[in-house]
């Protein structure tokens, strides 16, 4: 796959890379997966499988509100989630500061850049909560910086993602109690965000910086303040799908995944060109924004359904298709600096991360497909 001539030109400004990057999300199951069989109680090991599955890049949580406050202190951190196979489905303990100057020395050692987002992840104190002002949102991110630098890992850093979908209440919910119900398009929203950025880059104006979003792209213009677009792209978000199959995102029980079990894939099968052609066409929307707009993609969370994990009737082969068919859509339309094959790359999806040669053939695909 190849970038267009001004995507190409940008991303060796902005990434030092002259092909797409295979990237995948690593989120903050890096530090909280640890427990025996949770996937990443050995970086070396995940990150020599990463590399061997043909990927070059991980996005993780950089936890910079907690960075900001004390690293060396032990944060307890409550769930998001108890049905999902990221981050931990209970109540954990992490130290930041050595466990995140390991890991990312890990990265250097086996030539993996990262892009740094958040989470902003509850702990106890629930210290996200502080955050009131673009200003404070952009110093939490310039103290952790301070530490990457401190430690001689700046250069490996390959972007700053500074908020999740943003302004999502999960993600953001400091965001959501100063404007409540505010969408990414509202002028609020969009003040926050280039405020945020441009005092970000005071201290740091090489380091490329955007905020990750979900769809839709259609009516986001000017945003010249980000370096690059970061979309969160899914059939099952731009389709209709999960209405149809009475998927509702729950977080502490199993209702939605039973619905996915008895109904997701058939329905996908059963209408297959409708849903096929629903991604393409979301795909298409954020690449027409991409060219509007002059700035180039990076995508970390994409193709097929927003959530799934190993369990009874959950098969992984339509899954792998959907996916296959976002990665060549993407690099159809040469707007993506950076591309991932699904967010369920990691070793904690055993169903997935056991499919190296599909991996393979899709990391290929993406470094070399002209």
């Amino acid at each position: 796959m190849s970038m267009d001539q001004e995507t190409l030109a940008v991303s060796r400004k902005l990434f030092r890379i002259d092909k797409p990057i295979a990237i995948t999300m690593w989120d903050f199951s890096w530090i909280e997966r640890r427990w025996p069989g949770a996937g990443y109680e050995d970086w070396d090991e995940a990150l020599a499988q990463l590399c061997q599955r043909g990927y070059d890049a991980v996005r993780i949580d950089a936890y910079p509100h907690l960075m900001a406050v004390d690293p060396n202190r032990e944060w307890l951190l409550k769930p998001v989630w108890s049905t999902h196979a990221w981050g931990s489905p209970s109540m954990n303990r992490i130290i930041l500061h050595d466990d995140f100057r390991e890991f990312l020395a890990a990265c250097r050692r086996h030539g993996v850049r990262v892009g740094l987002s958040t989470w902003f992840r509850e702990d106890e104190d629930n210290l996200r909560m502080n955050i009131s002002t673009p200003e404070q949102h952009a110093a939490i991110w310039v103290k952790t910086l301070d530490y990457i630098q401190e430690w001689g890992e700046l250069d490996n850093v390959l972007f700053v993602d500074m908020g999740n979908e943003f302004p999502q209440k999960i993600w953001a919910p400091f965001f959501a109690a100063l404007h409540e119900n505010a969408t990414k398009e509202q002028k609020v929203s969009q003040d926050w965000m280039e405020r945020s950025v441009k005092t970000l880059k005071q201290s740091y104006p090489d380091i490329p910086v955007t905020f990750s979003f979900v769809g839709p792209y259609d009516s986001l213009e000017d945003m010249s303040y980000l370096d690059f677009f970061e979309p969160h792209i899914w059939m099952a978000d731009s389709s209709g799908f999960y209405k149809s199959i009475g998927y509702n995102y729950d977080l502490f029980n199993d209702e939605s995944y039973v619905r996915l079990q008895l109904d997701g894939e058939r329905l996908y099968r059963e209408n297959k060109q409708h849903y096929d052609e629903c991604l393409v066409k979301a795909i298409r929307s954020a690449a027409d924004w991409s060219r509007r707009t002059g700035k180039p993609l990076i995508t970390t969370e994409c193709w097929s359904v927003v959530d799934y994990k190993d369990w009874p009737l959950l098969n992984w082969d339509w899954i792998l298709e959907l996916n296959e068919l976002g990665v060549r859509t993407v690099g159809d339309t040469g707007r993506w600096a950076g591309i991932a094959t699904s967010n369920f790359c990691g070793p904690q999806f055993s169903g997935m991360w056991r499919e190296v040669a599909w991996h393979c053939r899709m990391t290929e695909l993406i470094h070399t497909q002209k």
